[in-house]
């Protein structure tokens, strides 16, 4: 299932004991595009305070419920390890956020997430591979930021080939991926009206300084692309016929389901 970003942002994630607090963002990673993080607002449980929770936790996601379950009982989130949300998230504290949950790194294997290609089950207490102590001491030093708030890309500006399309509205996060399929692109300076998607696949380059994304698109092809109706949940024959309207494959050819 696909869901809006912005139906993610105020959820409330309740704990095996009781309430965490409410979504107040996600980081995702700019080369997979895949959601990392949720950012949790703890309010007035551990007030000023906001936590990390990562996907591999996520037991339930039905934003139509204004809430997600997650596999953690409230102490362990007290004692995770801080996060300033005014900075970026060095590699190194997502290892020390790793160790403390014991999960696998997902920076590190093949896969969207490390070795599988899903979050999975969390993991559950064990001796690293060699491969993943291999991967721990490569990249403990490493500060260079690469994960992005949601927040802060809605409204970046989208760039075809030929000239400006639009403004970013709002993303579609595959719930057992949690990839970001699409961005939900508004044309109203350009063509009034109309709400079309893009893939991130379909991305040339994405300039942070200044809040542009360029796209292997032209403004011809997405004029004539299937509107999006974002009151309605996408199916898959929709974005089968936008994917085949811009003659490019599709993700779920690719990749494989997850394991029953």
């Amino acid at each position: 299932m696909l869901v809006k970003m912005s139906d993610l942002n105020g959820c409330s994630i309740r704990a095996t004991d009781g309430e965490i607090g409410s979504v107040h963002d996600v980081y995702f990673d700019a080369d997979t595009w895949t959601v990392r993080y949720l950012v949790v607002d703890a309010g007035t449980w551990l007030t000023g305070r906001r936590v990390l929770v990562s996907p591999r936790a996520v037991r339930g996601a039905d934003p139509g419920s204004r809430h997600l379950d997650v596999a953690l009982a409230r102490q362990q989130v007290e004692n995770s390890p801080d996060v300033d949300t005014a900075r970026p998230v060095s590699r190194q504290h997502e290892i020390e956020f790793a160790e403390y949950y014991e999960y696998p790194y997902y920076w590190g294997g093949p896969f969207r997430w490390g070795f599988e290609p899903y979050p999975g089950a969390l993991a559950s207490p064990r001796r690293r591979s060699a491969v993943e102590e291999e991967i721990r001491a490569r990249e403990r030093e490493n500060a260079d930021p690469h994960l992005h708030s949601g927040r802060e890309v809605i409204g970046y500006y989208l760039e075809a080939s030929d000239g400006d399309l639009g403004h970013v509205e709002d993303f579609l996060v595959d719930d057992l991926s949690w990839a970001i399929r699409y961005m939900v692109v508004d044309t109203r300076n350009w063509l009034p009206g109309k709400t079309v998607l893009v893939s991130p696949e379909w991305i040339r380059d994405v300039s942070w300084a200044d809040s542009k994304v360029r796209v292997d698109l032209t403004r011809a092809s997405v004029e004539r692309a299937p509107e999006y109706d974002p009151s309605r949940p996408l199916e898959r024959d929709a974005e089968r016929r936008l994917h085949e309207h811009y003659g490019l494959g599709t993700y779920w050819d690719r990749e494989a389901p997850p394991a029953a």
